[in-house]
């Protein structure tokens, strides 16, 4: 009986006429010609900034900011550090980009959808919209926005009010706001979020593997209150309520939102809402139209068709392009500067003006932002794959 002999192993051997060996070689090369680059700016800087006398390091954070913010998350005084004001700044930052693609994402896909309408009406007004919105430069926007609060809107003291609870003038947008147990509603209110979306996670695998479909929005938003009621009993059922109401000069109680951040809130929601909406007309689009017949043949309406058959198939070239939108929303919250609002670059400008570290300063915003980038990348990559056709 003849025992047949494993190949010998292949051993790789260091040779140019290797194309492997050549690729490894490229790369090393650039690598070093990277690093050498990188250091050679460094050391220039470093260089040209001792023999101007101008101090380096990022030790000034510790010192005493001496500047008052006007609008914060928390709790925030002159007296305190560089380093506090900047972080209020990225507080404020992730709160504008927080905001916009929430109310980006409702308002486009309503836009979106609506370019499909029957209703000529709709048709029109989705269409000139986004023709109107997406052709006019957003920091023109901003400042429209900015000047409707400040010169269109009431004064403080004859402040626009609805049912005596909302109230709209210069000074901004002022509502009811419970004074106490807010943390422990928001934190159920999160879990309820991620347990609806756990829920519709569930009905999603199950309509694929049975075709029975399940609710998906009332049973998530049911969990979200339920969460959130839980959250509100853990605090001790608080039931104080600062209300707003109108002075003689200002309105005082509530929570205000600032004409600065509406302005730049609602430049930028309405600004990228019209772009999102050609994404999402885009996608729509890129279903085969057999795919709508089919489902008219199954005998369903036309919301079944869009909810259960087009939407689905459309996300799957709808996410990137609409990941990069949610990118420049972001970034483009750096013209809070021009309206005033206290974001991460205005306060490093601050910063800069009265501590002369503009290297650091930069080095912080660009830290900023691309952290912020790459987290909002990173969670629609992850939504990417959960929506990509899974190969058998």
């Amino acid at each position: 009986m003849a025992i047949s002999a494993s190949p010998p192993p292949k051993t790789r051997r260091f040779s140019l006429n290797s194309r492997a060996t050549r690729g490894l070689l490229y790369q090393i090369v650039a690598l070093a010609l990277l690093a050498l680059g990188l250091w050679y700016l460094a050391h220039n800087t470093q260089a040209n900034m001792q023999a101007r006398g101008i101090q380096s390091g990022f030790d000034f954070l510790g010192a005493s900011a001496g500047f008052d913010i006007g609008e914060t998350l928390i709790a925030y005084d002159p007296s305190q550090s560089y380093g506090k004001a900047i972080w209020v700044g990225v507080l404020n930052t992730v709160k504008v980009a927080i905001a916009g693609i929430v109310l980006t994402t409702l308002l486009g896909v309503m836009l979106g959808v609506g370019r499909f309408s029957r209703n000529a009406l709709v048709r029109g007004l989705c269409y000139g919209y986004v023709e109107a919105f997406r052709n006019v430069p957003l920091l023109l926007q901003l400042l429209m926005w900015y000047l409707f609060f400040i010169e269109v809107l009431p004064a403080a003291n004859e402040a626009a009010s609805l049912a005596g609870l909302f109230f709209l003038s210069k000074g901004g947008l002022s509502m009811p706001w419970p004074t106490a147990g807010v943390g422990a509603v928001l934190a159920g209110l999160t879990v309820g979020l991620v347990a609806g979306v756990l829920w519709r996670f569930r009905v999603q695998r199950r309509f694929e593997a049975t075709g029975q479909d399940g609710d998906r929005v009332w049973v998530p938003l049911a969990l979200m209150v339920v969460f959130a009621l839980v959250g509100w009993a853990a605090a001790g059922m608080p039931r104080e309520w600062s209300v707003p109401e109108q002075l003689a000069f200002m309105v005082d109680g509530g929570i205000a939102f600032t004409p600065e951040f509406m302005a730049i809130l609602i430049g930028l929601v309405m600004y990228t809402a019209s772009f999102v909406a050609e994404v999402v007309r885009g996608g729509i689009q890129s279903v085969g139209r057999g795919q709508d017949e089919a489902a008219s043949a199954l005998g369903l309406n036309p919301k079944q068709k869009m909810k259960l058959v087009i939407l689905p198939q459309a996300m799957r070239v709808i996410i990137p392009p609409l990941t990069n939108q949610y990118l420049n929303l972001t970034k483009n919250s750096s013209l809070a500067v021009v309206v005033g609002y206290p974001d991460v670059v205005s306060i490093a400008n601050t910063t800069i003006n009265q501590s002369g570290r503009a290297v650091e300063c930069i080095a912080i915003i660009m830290l900023v932002y691309l952290s912020t980038s790459l987290t909002t990348s990173l969670v629609m990559n992850w939504y990417n794959r959960r929506m990509a056709i899974k190969e058998r």
